[in-house]
Order: structure tokens, then sequence, then C-alpha cells
């Protein structure tokens, strides 16, 4: 028998936390495929305004196997999900399950017979989505351009719905990242995977919060959290323009010697060429921008979350107390 940890994240979410909760329960209960395993639900809490939290407490009062970690503020999907991440003590963990179950919680009783049988990461791909088809088509414009920058393969369609072996979990939970970029993290730590396609569901409830702009922020993270490639390309492309530069200049410089009428007109050249430098110059400057301001904060060396309460949350395996945010 061996204990499964399931990380559940949540903001808002009052009408659907507790049929998380149910469909999780009867995965392990008696008659379920998972019976034979012991198991864990830890749900975070990004500072809920509706019910969600009254909902957990109620919950966690009636079953010990739900954890809860509210947080004092909303920290965002990937910081709470860090955070929840490291209070795990299974044998085996489930990253991330929805509370919306756009991830189908039924795909986990198979992601533990994979693990049982020696696979060390069982990630769930996203093979067919329930979206438009513009959002499918800049996801698979993203990972194609993440996997050409990265030094190793993050698998298109994968998310954090993955269950990973114990040994994992330490490798991933050792990085002390600001705003970790989680399943970049589980596919650089290099152990055995496996890939385990499903259809993901549109939401039945509650309001999605992914809006487009947090979709732009997560993606960039993921980019510049794990390559300095861009930086590269930035340097190549200043090259080779300022080459072009020289080259254009030369060549109105002869023209203008052999035949004055033929050589382009000054004003016009200096307007274009101005402007064309600076639209260069400024993506590379906020490209670099977005490198300092990571850097930035990982220098800080703030707390990844703060929280204000845990329920059921005693202590680690071995002793002690689970361990300070940002520590």
């Amino acid at each position: 028998m061996a204990r499964i940890s399931i990380i559940s994240p949540c903001f808002n979410e009052e009408d659907n936390v507790e049929r998380c909760y149910a469909a999780v329960r009867e995965l392990f209960d008696e008659g379920g495929p998972l019976a034979r395993h012991e198991h864990e639900h830890i749900f975070s809490d990004n500072a809920s305004a509706d019910g969600t939290v009254d909902v957990l407490r109620r919950l966690a009062a009636a079953d010990p196997r739900v954890k809860v970690i509210v947080n004092s503020r909303n920290f965002g999907p990937f910081r709470s999900m860090f955070n929840a991440l490291r209070y795990a003590t299974g044998d085996a963990v489930v990253v991330f399950l929805p509370v919306d179950l756009q991830d189908p919680p039924e795909l986990i009783p198979e992601m533990v017979r994979y693990w049982e049988s020696g696979i060390e990461i069982v990630a769930g791909a996203r093979a067919e989505r329930e979206e438009t088809f513009l959002l499918r088509s800049c996801r698979s414009i993203f990972y194609r351009a993440v996997n050409a920058l990265s030094e190793f393969e993050i698998p298109q369609n994968v998310g954090e719905f993955q269950l990973i072996d114990r040994k994992v979990w330490e490798a991933v939970v050792s990085h002390r990242d600001q705003y970790p970029y989680i399943r970049g993290i589980i596919a650089s730590t290099g152990f055995k995977r496996l890939i385990l396609p499903y259809a993901w569901k549109a939401r039945k409830r509650g309001i999605s919060k992914n809006n487009i702009f947090s979709l732009i922020d997560q993606g960039l993270n993921g980019v510049f959290s794990f390559t300095s490639l861009p930086l590269r390309i930035g340097s190549f492309i200043g090259v080779a323009v300022a080459a072009l530069a020289l080259l254009y200049a030369v060549v109105s410089f002869i023209l203008a010697l052999v035949s004055p009428g033929s050589a382009p007109a000054g004003t016009h050249t200096i307007i274009v060429a101005m402007f064309f430098f600076a639209g260069v110059q400024l993506f590379f400057t906020g490209m670099l921008g977005e490198y300092i301001t990571a850097i930035h904060a990982q220098v800080r060396r703030g707390p990844i979350v703060i929280e204000r309460e845990r329920i059921n949350i005693a202590s680690r395996p071995g002793g002690g107390t689970p361990p300070e945010p940002g520590a």
C-alpha cells in the first residue's frame, strides 16, 4: 500500500471544490480503483473572496485526509501550487488536479498503475481540447518555441497534471524559484517519463481565472526561466543589423559618387533607419528587462507565498514542521 498526494489550487471555486473532493474520494474509498492505497488531498486557496474557504473548512473537519492552506492574498496559481507541493507526504504526487475537473481525476488510477510499473513521471497530455482554434494554435506555437529554445524537451500539451515519484518530488521542491514554471522544472529533472493523452474538458461551473494576460505571463515565464538563447539571438541580430547598415552606407556612398541622382534621398533614409533601429532596440531592451525582473525577484528572496492558515497539516515525514514559505 502506498500513499498518494493530490494537489488542488483554488481561487473563488465554492461551486467546484466539493465536487473535486468527492471525485477523488470515490477513487480511494472502498470499492474504488485505488482503494488499496492511502491518499491526502491538499487544497491551496489563494485568498478566495467567496465561500470556498468555508467549504474547505467543513470538508477538512469531516475528513482528516483533506489538508488546506489558505494564503493571505492571491499569489497566482503557480506559486500557490508549488508551495502546496512542498507539503506533500505521498510516495507519489499528483502535482495538479484542477478543482473544475477539466483535467479528469478518473485518469489518476491509470497514472498510478504506470507508476507502480516503474515509471517515475506520468504526464497527462491534452491531446484534445474543448477550446477555440485560435487558443489551441497559440499553445502549439508556444510549445514549439520553448522546445526550440530549451536544452530539454517540454512535451507539447503537457501541463502540471502529472503524477511524479517521490524522488522526482524531492528534485522539484529543491528548487528555490520565486516564480516556478513547474512543468519545466519537472521536465528538467530527466527522470523516466511516460506521456498519457486525454481529452481536456471545457469548464462546466464557475469562471476561469486564466485570461489572455495571465496566459502570456505564464508563457513568458516558461521561456525566460529555462534558456538564455533569446539574448544570444538578440546579439546575433544586433551584429547582422549593424553589418547591413554598414553595407547600406557603403552602397549609398558608391551610388552618390557614380550617379548622384540615383542615391536614396537622405531625409527619408534617416527616418526609416531611426525607426527601424529604435524598434529593434526597444524589443531587445524589453527582453533584457524580463531577465532583469526575474533576477531581481530571485535575488530579493522573499517568500513564494504568505500563508494565513493551515488546516490538518501537522508535520512532515520524519518529524519536524512543514517548511516555511520561501525557506
